[in-house]
């Protein structure tokens, strides 16, 4: 079993236009707390998006929130997660009761949630369903997953049914370090 670190940081350069993403992990009373920022540009307007997700020490949502704003419009969006149950500013969101992970669809940084929960040895696989947070719309979608550890730093990840599938590799912490097509490390700590 592989002992990952109780805190860790990383900046990311997105491959697919614009924009950077810093985020960092750590230990936090009973549980974990993921947060970062991306700043980048979507259809041509300046985006900037601040988030931190709690976590239990077992790795699955407790709650989330996303502020900041794409273009001129500002976002404001508060999750809570309590066994199984979510709810999205406030409103339950019966499509995906039953999830464990939240995902944020404009940041590779809730790929290590899975991977830190599920603890696969190489060769082995897992399917979990996820609570994503779409972007720009800020919905909360069922988003069905895969994660297949080839190696002690490759995963193979696909979504949607494998409608999306990349090749990951991530460090000792668990972010995501190559994800093709999409973001491109610069730095870790």
């Amino acid at each position: 079993m592989i002992v990952m670190p109780d805190a860790a940081t990383i900046l990311w350069r997105r491959v697919d236009g614009p924009g950077h993403e810093s985020a960092r992990i750590l230990r936090q009373g009973d549980g974990w707390m993921l947060e970062g920022s991306a700043v980048f540009a979507h259809e041509g307007q300046p985006c900037r998006l601040d988030y931190r997700i709690a976590c239990d020490a077992e790795w699955k949502t407790r709650s989330a929130t996303v502020r900041g704003w794409v273009g001129g419009d500002e976002i404001g969006v508060a999750i809570e997660a309590d066994g199984g149950r979510w709810r999205l500013n406030g409103e339950e969101c019966p499509q995906v009761e039953g999830c464990t992970d939240v995902d944020l669809n404009f940041s590779p940084s809730t790929n290590l949630l899975p991977i830190r929960r599920l603890s696969l040895a190489v060769g082995e696989q897992a399917e979990v369903r996820a609570a994503w947070l779409r972007f720009p719309g800020f919905t909360l979608e069922p988003l069905p997953q895969v994660y297949h550890r080839l190696s002690e730093e490759t995963y193979r990840y696909e979504s949607g049914g494998g409608a999306f599938v990349r090749e990951v590799t991530v460090n000792a912490a668990g972010f995501v370090t190559r994800y093709p097509d999409f973001f491109a490390p610069e730095a870790s700590g």
